[in-house]
């Protein structure tokens, strides 16, 4: 599935589709290819969405997006895996057995649990199975705070809670832990990187700005461009969360609710 080759920083992305374009599968590629990477994908599930939310969700078939993955690894193969939006626990254990298959990869789990709008995207049974089955594969799991709370069963408001639902997620299995901190109150928006030999913090001014669809979708898919294209774990985070900041402040100012990110600033400078 991959060659012996350096990497070419191909990204296979396992998520569903925002028809706003802001999240999903739409803002993975536009951020891998921002990157300087090269993305792949099997598009999980077709949703209805714009800034102001979601409004259908229709899922894929197991067995097409099982066969979307295979092609694409079976031809042009991959560098890293990202997944994304999954939708209920079959497709939890079927993602599963796919990272099972291609054991070399470094996979970059994003749980995504709730929509910016507010919308569910994964029922409890889920839940558990991304909790049993894709958190011990996790070569990077990337959670907010009301994520990291559902999976590690932990209150996370503060720095000190980040750091202890990380430490109970390693515990579960994931290699590396990114408890992202923008749901946690404060002026400045606290990052924890947690590895089992050690952590790293990340720290930012907070962005006053209603332009935040798809910011980890976003920061998930930087992190796994940075992982195919061979940097060490802690410098793709760094990377990642910089190009996610300036696509923030640089946003274009769609839409009525929660905007999207200027994905392409890298390519205008």
């Amino acid at each position: 599935m991959t060659s012996s080759t350096a990497p070419l920083g191909r990204v296979l992305i396992i998520a569903g589709s925002d028809s706003g374009g802001g999240a999903g599968i739409q803002a993975d590629l536009k951020t891998v290819m921002a990157l300087g990477g090269y993305g792949v994908t099997a598009i999980t599930a077709v949703t209805v969405q714009n800034t102001l939310g979601v409004t259908g969700v229709h899922p894929i078939p197991v067995e097409i997006v099982l066969a979307q993955a295979r092609a694409v690894l079976g031809d042009i193969g991959a560098d890293a895996i990202k997944t994304g939006m999954l939708g209920d626990a079959a497709m939890v254990e079927a993602v599963a057995s796919l990272l099972d298959e291609a054991p070399g990869l470094p996979a970059v789990v994003d749980p995504v649990m709730i929509a910016k709008g507010g919308a569910a995207l994964l029922p409890a049974d889920a839940i558990a199975a991304v909790r049993s089955l894709l958190v011990p594969r996790a070569g990077l799991l990337t959670p907010n705070a009301p994520e990291a709370e559902a999976l590690a069963g932990l209150a996370v408001e503060s720095l000190d809670d980040q750091w202890r639902a990380g430490e109970a997620l390693l515990k579960l299995g994931a290699k590396a832990v990114l408890m992202k901190g923008g749901h946690v109150a404060g002026d400045r928006v606290v990052d924890l990187l947690l590895t089992p030999t050690g952590e790293t913090v990340f720290e930012t001014d907070r962005q006053d700005t209603r332009h935040t669809h798809g910011t980890g979708c976003t920061l998930a898919s930087a992190c796994a461009a940075g992982l195919a294209q061979g940097l060490d774990l802690a410098t793709a985070v760094a990377q990642a969360g910089a190009y996610v900041q300036e696509a923030m402040a640089s946003a274009p100012g769609l839409g009525q609710g929660h905007g999207p990110l200027d994905h392409g600033w890298t390519l205008r400078r």
